[in-house]
């Protein structure tokens, strides 16, 4: 399964652009990483961009629901900040929730870490996702 999320993050522009990498998949779990860039990931204050944040929280649901469903596509997504995006990595881990035939419930938790190791949880997210 990792493999296959691999070859697949391989083809979503975005996720490239991005510096999305695609760290553990089993079934309805994913879990993708993002290495801080200044230069290219924050907003005007230094942080992580929110649209960066929404986009880790989109794909590691839609990773998670792959492994489940095949290729899906959002309905509806929610997302929670919860603190500043500070930190040299970002990981997210998404997990399905529900899976049924023509919906399937995510969510996901993205997590800072800190120049000294730590962790911080700094937004939350959930998916509705429909198989395509």
């Amino acid at each position: 399964m990792l493999d296959t999320l691999r070859q697949l993050n391989a083809t979503a522009s975005f996720n490239q652009w991005a510096g999305l990498e695609v760290v553990s998949a089993a079934e309805g779990e994913a879990e993708i990483r993002l290495a801080w860039r200044p230069e290219a990931l924050g907003q005007y204050a230094g942080f992580l961009h929110s649209a960066l944040i929404g986009g880790m929280l989109d794909t590691a649901c839609g990773f998670a629901a792959f492994t489940v469903a095949g290729k899906v596509m959002a309905s509806h997504f929610s997302v929670n900040c919860l603190a500043p995006g500070i930190g040299r990595t970002f990981t997210c881990r998404g997990r399905v929730v529900k899976a049924g035939r023509k919906q399937v419930f995510a969510s996901a938790e993205l997590l800072a870490e800190g120049e000294d190791g730590t962790h911080k949880l700094i937004a939350t997210g959930n998916a509705i996702l429909v198989p395509v």
